[in-house]
């Protein structure tokens, strides 16, 4: 879920509208429901935004724990705040979340203000950046590359502008299509640029044996175990414990 260019709205419902495709977009599997269809859901039909919102609620009824425990940089939610949460949301009172967590209902209360001056201060600063997005007048020399989800260590590193992308991929590969590596640099911000690169370009939604994976990176660059350790440590693929399959985390 990337969640810089999801609205708030959108995080909210569990789904986007996609206004080039005209369809809508359920975030937690990317379904598409294009707007000038119907679709039947149990017995009834609905146009493409009931029918999304009927989606999420019978598809992916843990859609609210799965956003509130999404294991993204962006989450900094302890887990005391994250209970409590979970509890607002099942409409527990605070005596109820009191016994369930062994502690005063004057700790919930206090929980519960901590939260809402929380929300008011990430209303304010939203509002704040937005509108220095709109009237700044970024280049590709300023404009960030955004952080990619699964991101690890996030620091100085992901501090990569576009020109600086755009130029590693130029001197860095030999092709682009195909993906031909010509070396791999010792420094950190062109490993990620160039790591983000090779795991778009392999299957998204393939989970890779081994052997699957090293064929793939072999055609890409000599050096498979070193790509491959990097896809891994950045956070660009993820693999089962055993190493029995790989896959890009998106």
């Amino acid at each position: 879920m990337e969640i810089e260019h999801l609205s708030v709205d959108a995080l909210v419902k569990g789904y986007k509208e996609d206004h080039a495709s005209q369809s809508f977009i359920c975030l937690s599997c990317e379904q598409i429901f294009d707007k000038q269809e119907v679709y039947q859901v149990g017995q009834q039909f609905f146009m493409a935004e009931r029918a999304v919102k009927k989606h999420v609620e019978s598809m992916h009824p843990d859609y609210f724990s799965a956003l509130l425990n999404e294991q993204a940089n962006y989450n900094k939610l302890t887990d005391k705040q994250q209970a409590v949460l979970m509890h607002m949301y099942e409409g527990a009172s605070d005596k109820r979340i009191a016994n369930a967590l062994s502690v005063t209902p004057s700790t919930v209360r206090h929980q519960r203000f901590s939260l809402r001056e929380k929300a008011k201060q990430a209303k304010h600063f939203l509002a704040v950046y937005e509108h220095a997005l709109l009237s700044a007048q970024t280049t590709d020399e300023e404009t960030i590359v955004p952080v990619h989800k699964y991101a690890t260590m996030v620091d100085e590193r992901y501090h990569i502008t576009e020109k600086e992308r755009d130029q590693t991929l130029q001197t860095a590969f030999l092709s682009l299509d195909p993906l031909k590596l010509k070396h791999f640099p010792k420094k950190e911000k062109k490993k990620i640029v160039i790591l983000a690169q090779i795991a778009q370009y392999l299957n998204q939604g393939q989970r890779y044996t081994e052997i699957e994976l090293n064929h793939q990176l072999a055609m890409i660059y000599d050096d498979i175990a070193t790509i491959r350790r990097y896809l891994i440590e950045y956070g660009f693929m993820a693999r089962e414990k055993d190493g029995s399959a790989y896959w890009v985390q998106k």
